[in-house]
């Protein structure tokens, strides 16, 4: 059985709200089945999206990298993303650090 995207979402924001890391929700897209973007900007101008992936080789589903470099571009290539896809989340963290957390258990796989 799968969470619905609105849960999973919200527990992200949890678990990033309780390490003290800044996020938002830029975008809320459907709430049972929408893809999510995670961006995080590292506040020097620089910002890098990911995505959710199946990884063909293994069937595991793996965060990509959709865009990196200048926080403008990878905007740029959200607002493409969401003019294609309408119910995509997009959700933006702010750590100098660049931490997401998707490397931790519950959210890596």
């Amino acid at each position: 059985m799968r969470l619905t995207t609105d849960l999973w979402v919200s527990a992200y924001l949890t678990r990033l709200r309780l390490a003290d890391i800044p996020v938002y929700v830029t975008a809320k897209g459907d709430a049972t089945a929408g893809a999510v973007i995670v961006k995080c900007a590292t506040l020097d101008g620089q910002a890098r999206a990911v995505q959710r992936s199946y990884d063909l080789m293994t069937g595991a589903r793996v965060w990509v990298t959709l865009a990196e470099g200048a926080e403008a571009e990878v905007d740029a290539t959200l607002r493409r993303q969401r003019d294609r896809d309408p119910d995509l989340w997009v959700i933006e963290v702010e750590d100098r650090q660049g931490r997401t957390l998707l490397d931790q258990p519950g959210l890596a796989d």
